[in-house]
């Protein structure tokens, strides 16, 4: 109990000392031991590489993980220990509503077919985004967070301890010359001007003891200043040197960190390339569908240069009399429609929303009234149900006998 006492009073007393010399210095009021240049260099360049790394480490997060809300709970999870719960993400969420869209609509179908192949696909670029997420994560933010976690923590540890050594040396320097100075001032009052004679024998004897004692005290007072010094020196000189060494590692971390990039960028090309032909087979899939069911750009294009508004089909189809025609190809039934300028019945093959005024809008399967007027543009044939009356598209129908 006696030793644990002591050891408190002493360190609370060396936390005084480092307090007062700390405060004396940021006012200015005592001399401050600098660094090593090179030394300082090194605690400049490990302070730049703990800042870019965390600020590295972060927006790959984001990246990795734009939602906050999953990335606190995960940093919950992580704090806590515990194993983070298996999710889908947006990718494969949407490959899932995809697939069940397409058996609703009907897999035997081409629309039904194209949204399952859709929905593989956008699986497939789930599963290679989470093998992407994985990759980075143990070969990237894993290193990265060890240097944060483990050797900065103990370079700042130990870049502590050297500020507390340097203030303990600096304070050693102050108690050293604040005894010289007490010494010389007791050494000044021996050669100060003697006393009247007659006061010399009464007190003699007792102010040559005094004065001894004096300057005995006092010179104990700076050889231990100078034992303090001398081992506040060395012990200073210890924690720089292993300062130093940790510092000099720095260049190590960025060799190892180089590595881990290159392993980021190596993820990355391989997760774009995985994604890039996922979609280039799904293009290949989904071009090998009837032309019935591929988009012509030609006809828009027509639309546009004619000045008329464009339509807007599900699946672009051709204008069909009887067995159906290709679209590079005239009926004869539309021949007849345009030359007599006469009404016609019509089918309407898929659901159209009118983008204007001049315009009629269309539900599949109903039956309406169509007819050509001179100078019409060629896709476009002006519809009739009851009152209504409009512009429709001629991919949209099919002419009835």
């Amino acid at each position: 109990m006696d030793f644990n006492v002591r050891r408190l009073a002493a360190d609370a007393g060396t936390f005084l000392s480092r307090a007062v010399q700390f405060t004396e210095e940021k006012l200015r009021q005592t001399e401050k031991t600098e660094l090593d240049a090179h030394l300082e260099n090194l605690l400049m360049k490990a302070e730049a590489t703990k800042h870019w790394t965390e600020k590295v480490m972060r927006q790959t997060e984001v990246l990795l993980q734009p939602n906050p809300n999953v990335r606190m709970e995960e940093f919950l999870y992580e704090k806590l220990d515990r194993k983070v719960p298996t999710r889908a993400n947006n990718h494969e969420l949407l490959g899932e509503c995809l697939i069940d869209a397409g058996h609703e609509v009907g897999p035997g179908t081409a629309y039904g077919s194209a949204l399952i192949k859709c929905g593989e696909t956008e699986k497939q670029l789930g599963g290679a985004e989470k093998e992407f997420i994985q990759a980075s994560a143990i070969n990237f933010l894993t290193p990265f967070r060890s240097f944060i976690d483990g050797d900065y923590k103990t370079i700042s540890k130990e870049r502590k301890l050297l500020q507390n050594k340097r203030l303990d040396l600096d304070a050693a320097k102050t108690r050293l010359k604040k005894a010289r100075a007490a010494e010389a001032r007791s050494a000044d009052l021996n050669s100060s001007t003697p006393l009247p004679e007659e006061y010399v024998t009464p007190f003699s004897y007792t102010l040559s003891f005094l004065h001894v004692r004096w300057l005995k005290l006092w010179a104990q007072e700076v050889q231990q200043a100078e034992s303090e010094l001398r081992i506040s020196q060395s012990e200073f000189d210890r924690q720089a040197e292993i300062t130093r060494l940790l510092l000099e590692g720095i260049s190590s971390t960025h060799a190892h960190h180089l590595r881990c990039l290159n392993d980021f960028v190596d993820a990355q090309a391989t997760y774009y390339a995985q994604c890039y032909q996922y979609m280039v087979n799904l293009q290949k899939q989904l071009g090998s569908f009837p032309s019935t069911f591929v988009s012509n750009n030609n006809q828009v294009s027509a639309g546009l240069s004619a000045g008329g508004s464009v339509p807007t089909p599900v699946a672009a189809g051709t204008l069909r009399a009887g067995a159906g025609m290709g679209c590079a190809q005239v009926s004869p039934a539309l021949s007849e429609l345009r030359a007599s300028c006469g009404p016609r019945r019509a089918r309407v093959l898929y659901d159209y929303d009118a983008a204007g005024s001049s315009e009629l809008s269309l539900l599949a399967d109903e039956v309406i009234t169509v007819s050509s007027m001179p100078g019409m543009d060629s896709d476009w044939l002006i519809g009739e149900r009851r009152h209504q009356k409009g512009k429709v598209p001629i991919t949209y129908l099919e002419l009835l006998n």
